[in-house]
């Protein structure tokens, strides 16, 4: 256990969102808003669509991660409008190599709140979380090659392309797709601090 992550914090403020840790019995919203993007999410993340297979299955997800949370294997935030109170996205840091460290980094938005800048700002609420308070040295963003949405908001938040993944993702058809990876490392993050 990292020490100094005994103290970090677990709600982040932007101008829009309140981006939080999940707490229990919110798997329900989570179900919904997973629900209400499944097609959209089916195409680039089938794993997170699956999980809301039921209420209940969704509500597993969030304890497992709310447990991940403390043990430091996993950090799970819902995205949370600030005007209506409404779950609208996630953002995740996820498979930590704690001895670099670095880490992946996924994000979604619901669709009804795409293209207006709410999930880059909420994304980067998240990474700063991580490299400030984490102390992760990198972070990268794997994106399918024809997800433009993904890779503008990874480069509004500073990340860059470090290469092709050839045949890494099978599409729910099957079908195995390129991905584009994305990185961002800390020394990059503190040059370009707005």
């Amino acid at each position: 256990m990292q020490t100094h992550l005994l103290h970090t914090d677990t709600a982040l403020l932007t101008s829009r969102t309140v981006v939080r840790r999940f707490r229990e019995n919110e798997g329900e919203q989570l179900y919904h808003l997973i629900q209400s993007n499944y097609a959209r999410l089916m195409d680039y993340f089938p794993v997170t669509a699956n999980i809301a297979k039921t209420k209940d299955s969704t509500e597993i997800f969030v304890r497992e991660r709310i447990a991940d949370w403390y043990l430091q294997k996993d950090y799970f935030f819902g995205v949370w409008d600030k005007e209506s109170a409404k779950l609208i996205g996630s953002v995740r840091i996820f498979k930590i190599h704690w001895n670099l460290p670095e880490a992946e980094l996924n994000y979604f938005i619901d669709r009804a709140f795409g293209e207006k800048g709410i999930m880059t700002e909420a994304t980067y609420a998240v990474v700063k979380f991580a490299f400030e308070q984490l102390k992760m040295k990198k972070l990268y963003v794997r994106t399918a090659m024809d997800n433009y949405a993904s890779q503008r908001l990874a480069r509004k938040c500073g990340f860059r392309r470090e290469g092709d993944l050839r045949a890494a993702y099978q599409k729910p058809t099957g079908v195995l797709e390129d991905l584009m990876l994305m990185g961002l490392t800390l020394e990059d993050f503190n040059n370009n601090k707005s």
